[in-house]
């Protein structure tokens, strides 16, 4: 389940008559957020029948919600309806719920037949999708503690953050402060690099252990509590991949460094397919870019030079060889290596 679930203190419960629920009444759940505004009203008033008074709640836990049907689930030209379920509220209303949402229920909690669903349950929602979230799960305890942050209406400031601290964002994301540095832009079409001057470099760590980067101008009210006031212990190793990072320190051209292929390296790297053998993805000693080819009918090496011709296109120079020595003799194909303006290497381009 999204870690970043919104649990309300108060929500807005708009209605229809319908005649295809226990109650003959649909409900339409909005919520108040941790600023007091209701959120999604405007949808909610184009929906509710407006000669049928709205009632406000408390968000508490709950008892005595009973699965009713299935609803929506076909498809007729446009008009395609996604599949939900109807519960039956105790404050006597139906609303519908996710078949996802459903089955993470059914993880934690049972469905009694004549009873309905056992436990206690709150109101949350994941961006514009209301769930049901039983109290039973594991997710509950974490997310009454992130959101009690969330009222608290508290946020970390420019000026208190921490080298290698951690902090929890709005979403509910962890965060590693690595510093403020230059942070850098491409621009692909003039292949030439921007510095946006001093922004706030910042690491996550996803669920594979792999750290991710990245930068911010302002980092107003994107934080919300301090997790760990203390330098993480890896901040060096992970600094020292920061220094990789081309937003950190740009591709510098003038670095680049020429390295020739063997003559069999290069012949090994050619690879067959069909009746071709080719490769398109090489650099002559002048850093032309080029590809290669091998009809088998007329047993020649066709050498495709890309010279640019306007902005976004471009024009192919041919030329023939009779054996690949010849062709390699004549281009003399090298590997590129790129390195950033640090000195720290790039990668290799082939």
């Amino acid at each position: 389940m999204n870690s970043s679930i919104f649990l309300p203190k108060k929500i807005n419960v708009g209605f229809q008559e319908r005649s295809d629920t226990y109650t003959k009444k649909l409900a339409y759940v909005i919520y108040y957020d941790e600023k007091g505004t209701l959120r999604k009203e405007t949808s909610w008033n184009s929906w509710r029948d407006k000669d049928i008074d709205p009632i406000e709640y408390d968000n508490v836990p709950t008892s005595g919600f009973v699965l009713n049907k299935k609803v929506g689930g076909y498809s007729s030209g446009w008009n395609f309806r996604q599949s939900y379920v109807r519960i039956y509220d105790p404050r006597d209303f139906e609303f519908e719920i996710t078949i996802a949402n459903l089955l993470y229920i059914l993880e934690y909690t049972n469905s009694i037949k004549g009873k309905g669903l056992e436990g206690d349950f709150i109101f949350g929602w994941d961006g514009k999708d209301l769930l049901l979230i039983p109290t039973s799960s594991p997710d509950y305890v974490e997310l009454t503690k992130y959101n009690a942050i969330l009222f608290n209406n508290e946020t970390i400031k420019a000026k208190e953050l921490i080298l290698g601290a951690t902090y929890k964002t709005k979403d509910n994301r962890e965060c590693i402060y690595m510093g403020k540095f230059d942070a850098y832009e491409h621009n692909y079409y003039e292949k030439s690099w921007t510095n946006k001057g001093k922004e706030f470099f910042f690491c996550t760590i996803d669920k594979n252990g792999e750290a991710c980067f990245n930068h911010m101008k302002s980092i107003n009210k994107r934080f919300i509590s301090v997790i760990d006031d203390k330098c993480i212990e890896t901040y060096a190793e992970l600094f020292d991949e920061l220094e990789g990072k081309r937003d950190y320190s740009p591709v510098d051209n003038s670095k680049d460094v020429i390295i020739p292929y063997e003559l069999k390296e290069f012949e090994g790297s050619l690879i067959n397919k069909n009746d071709y053998v080719w490769h398109d993805n090489y650099y002559d000693s002048d850093k032309n870019k080029y590809s290669l080819m091998l009809c088998k009918d007329s047993k020649k090496y066709e050498q495709e030079i890309e010279e640019m011709k306007y902005t976004y296109s471009y024009t192919i120079k041919k030329i023939y060889h009779d054996t690949i020595e010849e062709l390699y003799a004549t281009v003399n194909p090298v590997h590129l290596d790129t390195y950033l303006k640090n000195g720290r290497f790039h990668r290799r381009e082939y």
